[in-house]
Order: structure tokens, then C-alpha cells, then sequence
């Protein structure tokens, strides 16, 4: 062996050898090449590694998504081309989803194989060269106007599925955060309150709460401890996601409202209003607990209170 090559060579080693102590997927082998531990035996572990840590939420869509695509396909994950990927595409487009679900479909997927590349369980990203396709912005529709979400509000006759409503409104919360309340969770300051939610993306957030608002939840409360749920079910558990879809689905229907109104409905509700009434974005921002304030302009834009058009002769 030549000096250069030998000089080359024990540079390697002293590359492989720190690499070893940097990354913990990488390992030495007895002949001084490198190869990558498997962190994953199969295509459903993989999964698991992949959804572990992820809101309740999130870990439901995704896992919809990937049993999706796992069934479409019908093999394993390692020998999934791009023309796979796109044929699945093509599917999901054919079966009749919403574009928006489309685009979640497509984006779980990618961030699947994402996944799997950064943990050497496929040798490169397939995924990367999907493009997943734009949709049309529909916030506009789902924001209610004022009088329409205090009517489905006040002809609700039930005080708990009342006071869900409110606290949607009045909060911009999401229904998760809702369904996992707890009287500790909620505060007095002076004659109304605050309530601390731990929401998405592993973040806490106080929001105060109007008088009005925490009059009606407190009425609800009784003698129940701290540790127990706002908005009990029949059983005296914790109300679930769906449960209080279908209280605002029926409250909805009532009010004459002739959309289909889900919880995020008020979430929506909440933001655009208090935009219209002068509440500065940031605060709103911070109350709806967005990681960024171009997320909460996204309602300046659904509903904008001037356009270039009303300065046209016209």
C-alpha cells in the first residue's frame, strides 16, 4: 500500500469511527465500512415509529391514510416505485375525495417515506418526487356570520351542549381540546375566568374566558372534583369527538342553518369576528394558538373589509 493510499485509508476510519459517535444509526463494521442498524423490521413497525408521538388526531388520519395506500398497493413499502405512488394518486383522485382530502391522502404518504429514508429503512426517498396537488381555498365558506352562530347557539336547550357551544365560540378551541377538559384546567379572574389547554403541537395556551361564558360552565360543575371532565358523558367520562360533532350537527340543523356545520366551524367563527371587530391578529394568533400569524391572515383574506375594486370609477 502505497503512503497516499495508506494515509487515505486511516482517514476513512477516523471519519467512520466519528460518524459512529454522532449518529446513532450508523455503526462500524469489522472491516471499516459503514452500514446503517435497522431501525425498523417491517413495513408496520415502521408505521408505528412513524405516528409515535403525534396528536390523537393527527395519529388517526395518518394511519388512515397509510392503511389506504398499504392495501392499494398490496406489497411492501421497499418495493414501491414512483409509478406506484403515482397510480395511487391517480386512485384517490378517482374515488371522489375532496380535494383538500387529497391532498392530506398524498401528503401522509409522503411523509411516510420522508420517514423511512432519514431512518435508512429505504434507500432513498420515492415519495420526494410526488407533487401533491393545490386546492381551492374554502374558509370563506365555512365562516358563519354573527347572527347565524348566536341563533344556533341560543335555541340550543340542552345547558351542557349549550355551554359546549359557547366555550367553541367564545375560546376558538379545538373539539379535542374540549373533549379533554378538566375543572382544573379552568381559572376565575375576577368575575369571568381563563382556561389552559395543551393543544396541538405539544403547546399550552391560557384563553380568557367572557363572564357570560364561565356563568354557564359553572353551573355545570355541581360537586364534581378537580380532576373531573367539564363535559361528562351519560357514563361520567370524558364527552368524545364525535359525540360533540353530533351536538353541534343537530344544534345547526336547528338554528335552520343549511350547511353542514362542524366544531371547527366555530373556530373559524371566532377568528374572523374578532378580526372584524378590531382585534389585533396577533392576539388572535395567540389565542387560537397558530404557530405563525400568516396562518391566522388567512381570515383577513377569506373575508376582507376592503378591495382595489371600490376605488374604480364605477
Amino acid at each position: 500500500m502505497t503512503k497516499g493510499v495508506q494515509e487515505l485509508s486511516e482517514n476513512y476510519d477516523e471519519y467512520c469511527a466519528d460518524l459512529c459517535k454522532r449518529s446513532p444509526l450508523i455503526m462500524r463494521s469489522e472491516n471499516s465500512t459503514t452500514e446503517i442498524i435497522r431501525q425498523a423490521d417491517s413495513d408496520k413497525q415502521l408505521i408505528e415509529l412513524w405516528l409515535h408521538g403525534r396528536p390523537p388526531h393527527t395519529q388517526r388520519a395518518y394511519r388512515r391514510e397509510a392503511d389506504r395506500f398499504v392495501n392499494f398497493i398490496e406489497i411492501g413499502l421497499r418495493s414501491v416505485r414512483l409509478a406506484d405512488i403515482q397510480r395511487f394518486a391517480n386512485h384517490v383522485k378517482e374515488t371522489g375525495l375532496r380535494a383538500s382530502s387529497i391532498q392530506r391522502s398524498l401528503s401522509a404518504v409522503k411523509s411516510l417515506f420522508t420517514f423511512g429514508f432519514k431512518l435508512g429503512y429505504f434507500p432513498f426517498d420515492v415519495g420526494r418526487a410526488v407533487k401533491v396537488p393545490s386546492f381551492r381555498n374554502e374558509l370563506a365558506e365555512r365562516i358563519l356570520g354573527e347572527a347565524d352562530v348566536l341563533r344556533i347557539i341560543s335555541l340550543e336547550p340542552n345547558p351542557r351542549n349549550r355551554a359546549i357551544l359557547l366555550t367553541l365560540y367564545a375560546g376558538g378551541f379545538r373539539v379535542s381540546e374540549i373533549c379533554s377538559l378538566k375543572w382544573k384546567d379552568l381559572q376565575e379572574r375576577d368575575s369571568a375566568g381563563q382556561i389552559t389547554v395543551f393543544g396541538k403541537g405539544g403547546k399550552t395556551r391560557a384563553v380568557l374566558i367572557p363572564d357570560s361564558v364561565w356563568g354557564a360552565l359553572q353551573r355545570l360543575r355541581g360537586e364534581s372534583g378537580e380532576d373531573s371532565p367539564v363535559f361528562r358523558s351519560r357514563k361520567g367520562g370524558h364527552l368524545d369527538e364525535s359525540a360533540i360533532w353530533r351536538i353541534v350537527r343537530k344544534a345547526s340543523e336547528r338554528a335552520g342553518i343549511d350547511k353542514t356545520v362542524s366544531c371547527h366551524w366555530f373556530r373559524h367563527a371566532h377568528a374572523s369576528h374578532a378580526l372584524d371587530r378590531g382585534c389585533p391578529i396577533h392576539l388572535v394568533q395567540a389565542t387560537l394558538g397558530h404557530s405563525s400569524v400568516a396562518t391566522t391572515g388567512k381570515y383577513l383574506h377569506a373575508r376582507p373589509n376592503e378591495s382595489s375594486g371600490s376605488y374604480l370609477p364605477f
